[in-house]
């Protein structure tokens, strides 16, 4: 059997990957890579050209812990885009941005192997919604993004925050970081009427302990008018909301993630090993409830006296809503963690009032 119909065979399921690698190692190397490089890039083609943006292949596939594979599709991302115009500058940043790892060039049989297997794994992955549109594609119109300068004063304040040893500083800057993210949003709501639509953005969500963050940042979410859906098999989460809304819980969860993830460290010191992982599920899952709550009063401080804003906000509400709806018309709720130990919640949710808000 030629060498492209046994490349061909693993791409379509008919042959497991490891054993098309016994034979392949004895065929003649030019007609393998050639018939390969063929076959993954048929496949990049498929997921670049039909939702998949650059980071989120990268991260699907390099969250399963082989680099020659994360350098693979680094490459592919860039040669895709190549030739084609017009390109989103958002892809075209994605792209850019996946720096190909130095060190020792791998083996060919390392390279082999893991190209047959990455190229099993794409076959599997499907198709997603369009978000930007990839290269050779008409362009869609930008979304409206927030006023950089609030953005850029509350990424200062969330710096702050992350970078402060003292709980009640951090509390302090966070607090101010969803002030200014709530009165924008007022602004927002006040101003001349424009044209403005919900929009879709995906988070990437990593292991370990992924249901709990994705849990996090549908608090977060939540607390700003948006929402969230959780796919686990594809690591991420699809947020739904007004443009500088997302901005906003984007800028608010990586932050909080990152000061939770401080005091869990500071806090697991004194855990047995054997109740580590209870604990720091039990962690994550008191921090982003606690999150919430907390976001929630800042918001609801911030409103009063803007009554008269609520039917606009609910409309926008509903708006986020129908969006989702004609995403995913079919969701199913996520089974909450289950809080295994005591310690890690008292200690998660004594997290979460250090990091938010008074």
């Amino acid at each position: 059997m030629a060498a492209r119909d046994i490349i061909e065979a693993v791409r379509s399921g008919a042959l497991d990957h490891e054993d098309a690698l016994d034979v392949l190692t004895g065929a003649p190397s030019i007609e393998v890579d050639a018939a390969l490089a063929a076959a993954l890039s048929g496949e990049f083609g498929r997921l670049l050209g039909n939702g998949w943006q650059p980071a989120e292949l990268h991260r699907a596939v390099a969250r399963r812990g082989n680099p020659i594979q994360a350098r693979l599709v680094a490459d592919a991302a860039r040669d895709y885009a190549r030739g084609k115009s017009p390109v989103d500058e958002r892809w075209q940043a994605q792209a850019d941005a996946l720096r190909t790892p130095e060190g020792r060039r791998p083996d060919r049989i390392a390279v082999l192997d893991a190209s047959l297997a990455l190229l099993a794994e794409l076959r599997r992955m499907p198709r997603i919604d369009i978000l930007i549109p990839p290269p050779g594609t008409p362009l869609t119109t930008v979304p409206h993004h927030g006023d950089q300068r609030i953005l850029d004063r509350v990424r200062a304040l969330l710096a702050k925050a992350e970078a402060t040893d003292f709980p009640a500083e951090a509390e302090s800057y966070s607090a101010k970081a969803q002030e200014l993210i709530t009165r924008y949003r007022i602004e927002e709501v006040t101003a001349p009427a424009v044209a403005m639509t919900p929009f879709a953005r995906r988070i990437g969500v990593d292991h370990p302990y992924e249901s709990e963050k994705a849990g996090l940042l549908d608090a977060v979410a939540r607390a700003n008018t948006c929402r969230t859906v959780w796919s686990p098999e594809l690591g991420f989460s699809t947020i739904f909301g007004f443009d500088a809304d997302i901005d906003a819980v984007e800028l608010l969860y990586t932050s909080l993630l990152v000061q939770a993830n401080r005091a869990m460290v500071r806090d697991e010191k004194n855990v047995r090993k054997a109740r580590l992982k209870a604990f720091k599920r039990s962690f994550l899952v008191a921090y982003g409830v606690r999150i919430g709550e907390r976001l929630r009063q800042v918001t609801e401080r911030e409103m009063t006296g803007h009554g008269d804003l609520l039917p606009v906000l609910r409309r926008r509400e509903v708006q986020v809503h129908e969006a989702m709806d004609r995403a995913f018309p079919r969701t199913v709720r996520a089974r909450g963690s289950r809080v295994e130990s005591l310690e890690g919640w008292e200690s998660g949710r004594a997290a979460a009032d250090e990091a938010e808000l008074r």
